[in-house]
């Protein structure tokens, strides 16, 4: 790595003394006082004023010092002006009237949170603000002088025009060669003369005066805009067009080829063609017949295009002009000669207009500085269309009369080394290129005998202002020293296309000494500061100096940013130039203009040092000893990370000094920034070698990580692999770099390898929060209120007081109850079950129920000889049998357990779950169906778990014919009526104890709060086996009356139009479902209800339609289903959610007389610090939605660690009391502990006696503005996640949801998502909808959102397929299996990137 520092002796070390001496000896002697400058201006006389700048009375354009700092300065108010202020400090009129002034002095104070939601808060989380390093080095040196170029030479002979040249030459030596062009095989396809040239542009400037539009109205008149669009391997045709232009005083935009409609930054040159008001494009016939065309034939027009004519150039196509016609040629002037086209560093386009006497200017001073002579022959390798190609192979060339060998970037992809064999071939004096063409042809020479670069005496390395070309300099000399090449041939030039050359360092006389190297510590550098070191260092730059200043120019260097106010000797600043022979304007822009072409540098004392405007290059450099000028990096590269200042090209230097041959493809290295979180993070993007491994990359990667840490002290954010070729490209194969960040910001650039460094770059990440105390027993409490606050406390209604003619409340038993309907109303249905096809697949009346479960009674009597109170496991798909199986174990007096029978496609992983609720839940026996029977005795199951250990298992198809002797008859409610077992969101299999009582109770609470009466209907798409879909499924009916109409959720992915229809036919006024079947809902039936509707299906009937879950309510995907839905009649307002948890299967569930379900946002920062506060809908809120408690039930918020209550619209965890809580867990561990804790739990102060259950969830309760029916105002309860799930990170608590919804937001691919915490790392596994190549473009955009929107730093991003993130029966996401998958490999991602 150390290769690219070296080379040259050190002569800053001895000019500059030691690295913290400034430099002082610049300039000797010092430059006359500025008042004499327009006697040096060495141009034509007629241009000295710049005229065009000063206005015609002759005001100079002399600031008064300091008129810069007047705009601070206060003007003094009067009246009551002082409050009253428009935008820019103008006061207003003073006479206000004493309303508005009220209404303003309001305006001006902030508002407040109301007060009962206002806390003194400590979640305003501060970013830390980069504090400057203390030590840094801070420049030392004194003001530096403004430095003057020798004079601009008038020679005899130079013509006065370029025109004039183009004449001359044209007559005089007509057959003189002008331009000689290659084929792709490197053979001479066409010459040029000066004649032809002359003749044809002759013909050109015709054919546009005199052959477009009409007489009256030419299309074309001098000084209009016209388009060059003409491919890069014809430059006869360009120059003829080009010249052309000149003659006929049009002004020529040269372009690239739009080759196809979605070329990178083809639109931006589109919109600079518009705003140039272009009208015509001048092409070549090849050219034209490549463009796209339409059916007809016409080009069509590229997107962001104007319309244009398009015009061929060549002379067959063109009308002869008369003899007696001649184009007008004059002197040059301050007409505009040309417009160059210059992308910026965001993508946009802008055009520089250069004036004819800049242009002739410019070809002067480099004919002065390059020695050019006639007839010389110069080998071109640039594009000649703009920049250093333009200037030396177009314009300098003709109007010395040289001889270009132009070299085609299609030959120099074939042939690297075609211009070195050109060079020889024609013994050329001169050779323009950039530094990747020297290092091409290093990477294909193969000692070559033939060749001889004896006869160049100048090298025009265009970019040679640039950081790392100095590497390919050196090598290039090092292997063709012995080709003849000498040291001091070597020129490199630094340019712009606003100040054209800035700079280019002269051919030497031979033997003279080399010119010095400038070895710079790059850590001064980041802060701006000029110190020499010493090259054994890695963290050196080593610059080679681009000549001293252009003949009769003038430069100084200013402070990049503010004003433009001269640098000290030690400081990097902007290289600004005065002279004639620079851009004039950006066309139509004038703001922009007067920022750069029109800047007067100001000396300390803020006097300007000039009366004449400078121009701004663009370039970051300095003036170093003996006048000579360093380029250290461009304005545009320039990244500010920290505090610190990094060039994009220096650390492209960086990372191709790794090993450039062998891992980067042709030195493809792109290096931008992107703001995140406040500060700007760099970005490295580098195409890889088609052959290179996984394990190259990841060695290359940590090489370069390592080695832009160790030079550049600064950390790489992202580190992006792509394949070859595929980086967007400019014209002549270099990096569109707004095009990449684009791409990598939308997510499409599809890299093949990632690294990121999030941990090491951003440090100003919050403090992490240290938790206050919270508030002790020793508190005053007085009545209900908690330190000024209404203790959080809320019930539904009294199951007591409520008089209804609730004849099931006489029976203490559900198994009574189904007795008595069998008696009174025997054939009133109570259950229907449909199919897929939605037909009606079975259906049971209480009286059929009843005998039904008095044979599977005898059943279990007579097969299964159990005993009162033994466990029985039901295995059944959703539907009747289920339902009939458990009333027999009522029967019978033994206690059911409902298992979801194993996936036959899955039984592997399916199988071990069931045995393992058999084992637990200590089943004497397990009921099923045959095929159920046969599944569990196959060889799949066999495979999975040991048959043998079995309990009986009975199946249920054919019952015996006969009755039971007698039923059991239940003694005491509070035995065990059954029990539930499920699957937490956190993936623990945890079994519940009900009681009769409970049993009861739960089904009365039902009830009431849904109306439920035996005419009702109800429709159930649940999975009947635990919490409250079992509830409604089995027991709901048998109390109140209602018929179910049954659902099974599998049966809809099947059908997804199921559900919604039965509701529909059977006009249902409530129904229950899971997240999975709406989602199924939402993405089965998107496209379909239009045709839904034209069947008929009417969803305007539903009162209430409940998501039955234990998570947080998924808003978004409830409010996507209204939406989706409301064309077919469902009301918005129907749709809720109801909750419960393990202790209490169903704590909220929205009733049909309760005011609507409504959504809150909740600051996401303050919940993080378990604070609520209420706002609008933003980007950083987390939805959560209001629960309506069911009757009979209690609820308080308690704090989770002291458990003493919480106050009102506090975060705490939700404690519940009532009725239908269940018992207790059913562990065959007992765990004693966890059992009091959970299911008997009391307050820490306050109200100690009663006995409440945890539900492990956070929530909080709202008094609402909404009433109730029987007009109560509403407490409501919210919940906002699960304890277990919530991650503490970096001292604060995250609920999943909140990151998870931030992430599924950022890319269009990403389906689904789900986090957890794995040795404090945060890890985010996304599952990806689309090709593979898309995976690594989300690890960027999932880290970045993060970031911004948490305050956190993804650890590890794992991008999945589709479906790999497990998912429970009521489609809630398993994150806590999920993570097992993911630490014991078993989720076979498809890309897994571990964030450094």
């Amino acid at each position: 790595m150390k290769n690219w520092m070296h080379g040259g002796q050190d002569v800053f070390g001895g000019l500059w003394g030691g690295p913290n001496q400034a430099f002082l000896t610049l300039l000797d002697p010092p430059p006359p006082p500025f008042s004499h400058i327009p006697e040096n201006h060495s141009a034509p006389p007629d241009v000295t004023g710049y005229t065009n700048n000063t206005p015609a009375d002759g005001i100079q354009v002399e600031r008064a010092p300091g008129a810069g700092n007047a705009a601070q300065k206060q003007t003094p108010k009067y009246g009551n002006a002082e409050l009253m202020e428009t935008g820019d400090g103008v006061p207003v009129s003073s006479r206000v009237s004493a309303k508005i002034q009220q209404l303003v002095n309001t305006l001006k104070r902030p508002k407040r949170p109301p007060l009962r939601e206002f806390f003194v808060d400590d979640f305003e989380e501060l970013l830390e603000v980069q504090q400057p390093d203390p030590n840094q080095p801070k420049a030392e040196g004194a003001q530096m002088v403004a430095m003057r170029g020798e004079q601009l030479g008038v020679v005899t002979n130079w013509p006065p025009s370029l025109e004039a040249a183009l004449q001359r030459w044209g007559t005089i030596s007509p057959k003189a060669p002008c331009l000689t062009t290659m084929d792709t095989n490197g053979k001479p396809l066409y010459v040029l003369t000066y004649g032809k040239l002359w003749s044809r542009s002759v013909k050109v400037a015709y054919n546009l005066l005199h052959k477009l539009g009409t007489k009256q109205e030419p299309l074309v008149r001098p000084g209009d805009r016209v388009a060059l669009v003409f491919p890069n391997n014809d430059p006869a045709a360009f120059m003829t067009a080009f010249y052309g232009c000149l003659l006929a005083e049009v002004v020529p935009v040269p372009i690239e080829v739009p080759l196809t409609r979605k070329d990178a930054g083809s639109q931006q040159i589109g919109f600079l063609l518009g705003s140039c008001g272009v009208t015509a494009a001048l092409t070549s016939d090849a050219c034209h017949k490549g463009l796209p065309k339409s059916p007809t034939g016409e080009i069509p027009q590229f997107k962001g295009w104007p319309k244009l004519l398009w015009i061929v150039t060549e002379s067959k196509h063109l009308s002869k002009p008369p003899r007696d016609w001649f184009p007008n040629i004059k002197d040059a002037n301050q007409d505009t000669a040309y417009i160059e086209y210059k992308t910026c560093k965001d993508g946009s386009v802008l055009g520089v207009t250069v004036m004819r006497i800049a242009m002739l200017t410019h070809c002067q001073a480099l004919t002065q500085s390059c020695s050019y002579t006639e007839a010389e022959t110069v080998v071109n390798v640039l594009d000649f269309k703009k920049e250093v190609g333009l200037w030396h192979a177009v314009l300098t060339s003709v109007m010395n009369m040289m001889h270009v060998i132009s070299i085609p970037y299609a030959l120099m992809k074939v042939n690297p080394l075609s211009w070195i064999q050109k060079v020889c071939q024609y013994k050329a004096k001169v050779a323009c290129v950039k530094s990747r063409d020297m290092h091409w042809a290093l990477v294909a020479h193969r000692d070559q005998r033939d060749i001889n670069l004896g006869s160049l005496r100048m090298l025009v390395v265009a970019d040679g202002s640039n950081p790392w070309s100095i590497s390919s300099c050196d090598a290039f000399l090092n292997v063709f020293q012995s080709k003849g090449l000498k040291p001091e041939v070597i020129c490199p030039c630094a340019s712009s296309p606003e100040a054209l050359t800035v700079a280019i360092r002269r051919p030497l006389e031979e033997g003279s000494t080399p010119p010095g190297r400038g070895v710079l510590s790059m850590q001064g550098l980041s802060h701006g500061v000029i110190r020499v070191d010493s090259e054994e260092k890695l963290s050196v730059l080593t610059l080679q100096d681009v000549g001293s200043v252009m003949p009769g120019g003038l430069m100084c260097v200013v402070r990049p940013e503010g004003v433009p106010q001269l640098c000290k000797t030690d400081e990097i600043g902007e290289l600004c130039v005065c002279t004639v022979a620079t851009g004039t304007s950006y066309y139509g822009l004038a703001g922009m203009t007067k920022n750069t072409f029109e800047v007067f540098p100001t000396s300390n004392n803020g006097a300007p040092i000039s009366e004449f405007p400078f121009t701004r290059t663009g370039l970051l450099g300095f003036i170093g000893p003996a006048g000579l000028i360093f380029v250290a990096g461009k304005m545009d590269g320039l990244m500010v990370v920290g505090t610190r200042q990094h060039n994009a090209d220096d650390i492209v230097a960086t990372a191709l000094a790794v090993e450039p041959m062998k891992f980067v493809y042709r030195g493809r290295i792109a290096v931008f920034s992107i703001t995140v979180l406040h500060d700007e993070r760099m970005v490295v993007v580098a195409e890889q070698r088609p052959d290179s491994t996984e394990e190259d990359s990841f060695q290359w990667m940590s090489r370069v990580l390592q080695a832009i840490d160790g030079i550049h002290q600064v950390g790489v954010y992202c580190l992006a692999l792509v394949p070859s070729n595929t980086l967007p490209k400019t014209p002549l194969g270099g990096i569109h770099l707004s095009e990449t960040k684009q791409l990598f910001l939308e997510g499409s650039l599809h890299p093949c390898n990632v690294l990121m460094c999030p941990h090491t770059c951003v440090t100003n990440l919050p403090k992490p929060r240290q938790k206050q105390p919270e508030i002790g027993p020793a508190s005053v409490m007085v009545g209900n209120l908690v330190s000024g606050k209404r203790i959080a406390q809320a019930s539904g209604r009294d199951l007591g007081q409520i008089e209804d003619n609730d004849q099931a409340r006489k029976f203490l038993f559900l198994s009574e109850v189904l007795q008595w309907r069998a008696q009174t109303t025997p054939d009133h249905v109570l259950y229907t079950l449909l199919n897929s096809r939605g037909t009606i697949a079975s259906s049971l009346t209480c009286v059929q129920l009843h005998k039904r479960a008095e044979k599977i009674a005898g059943m279990l009597a007579e097969r299964g000889h159990l005993q009162d109170g033994d466990h029985v496991a039901l295995v059944y798909p959703p539907g009747i049998d289920l339902i009939v199986a458990f009333y027999g174990c009522l029967y019978a007096g033994c206690v059911p357990i409902t298992v979801r029978p194993p996936h036959p496609q899955n039984i592997a992983t399916t199988l071990p779950t069931v045995k393992m609720i058999v084992e637990v839940s200590r089943s004497v026996c397990v009921m099923t169906s045959q095929l159920i029977c046969k599944l569990l005795r196959s060889k799949e199951a066999s495979a999975a778990v040991d048959v043998r250990t079995w309990p009986p298992v009975m199946d249920t198809d054919d019952l015996p014919k006969k009755k039971p002797p007698l039923l059991y008859k239940p003694s005491n409610p509070d035995t065990l009526a059954y029990l539930d077992f499920s699957v937490s969101t956190t993936g623990m299999l945890a079994g519940v104890k009900m009681s009769h009582t409970a049993t009861s109770a739960f089904c009365r609470s039902i009830k009431l709060q849904c109306e439920l009466y035996p005419s009702r209907e109800v429709a159930i798409c649940l999975d009947p086996y635990c919490g409250l879909g079992f509830v409604l499924w089995c027991l709901c009916s048998v109390y109140s009356g209602h018929q179910s109409i049954l659902i099974p959720p599998s049966e809809l992915e099947v059908n997804p139009a199921l559900w919604l229809s039965a509701v529909s036919q059977y006009k249902v006024r409530d129904t229950f479902c899971s997240y999975s079947v709406m989602e199924l809902c939402t993405k089965g039936l998107g496209l379909q209800t239009d045709s839904l509707k034209s069947r008929g299906v009417d969803l305007s009937r539903v009162r209430t339609c409940v998501v039955v879950a234990e998570e947080r309510p998924r808003t978004a995907l409830t409010q996507s289903f209204s939406k989706l839905f409301k064309d077919l009649g469902l009301h918005p307002r129907a749709v809720s959610t109801s909750f419960g948890c393990r202790v209490n299967l169903a704590i909220c569930l929205q009733g049909t007389s309760g005011p609507d379900p409504t959504t809150v946002f909740v600051d996401m920062r303050a919940l993080r610090h378990d604070r609520v506060r209420l706002v609008e809908r933003g980007s950083l809120t987390s939805s959560v939605l209001k629960k309506q408690i069911l009757p009979g039930v209690r609820i308080i918020i308690a704090n989770p660690e002291t458990k003493g209550p919480m106050g009102e619209s506090h975060l705490g965890e939700i404690w519940v009391q009532s009725g239908h809580n269940a018992s207790g867990y059913f562990t065959v561990y007992g765990d004693e502990a966890l059992q009091s804790d959970h299911f008997n739990s009391r307050l820490s102060f306050g109200d100690t006696q009663t006995v409440w259950a945890r539900t492990g969830y956070l929530g909080f309760l709202r008094r609402t503005e909404l009433t109730d029916a029987s007009g109560e105002r509403h407490d409501a309860l919210y919940v906002v996640g699960a304890l277990e799930e919530a991650m503490e990170l970096r001292g604060m608590r995250y609920h999943p949801i909140d990151i998870e919804t931030s992430v599924i937001r950022t890319h269009k691919s990403i389906t689904e998502c789900a986090v957890f915490t794995w040795t404090n790392l945060l890890v985010v596994v996304v599952e990806l909808d689309g090709s593979e190549q898309e995976a690594l473009d989300l690890v960027p955009l999932v880290t970045n959102v993060v970031l911004e929107e948490h305050y956190l730093i993804v650890g590890v991003v794992v991008v999945v397929d589709i479906g790999v993130i497990p998912i429970n029966s009521r489609g809630e996401k398993q994150r806590m299996h999920l993570r097992d998958g993911f630490l014991a490999d078993q989720l076979d991602p498809i890309y897994v990137a571990y964030n450094m």
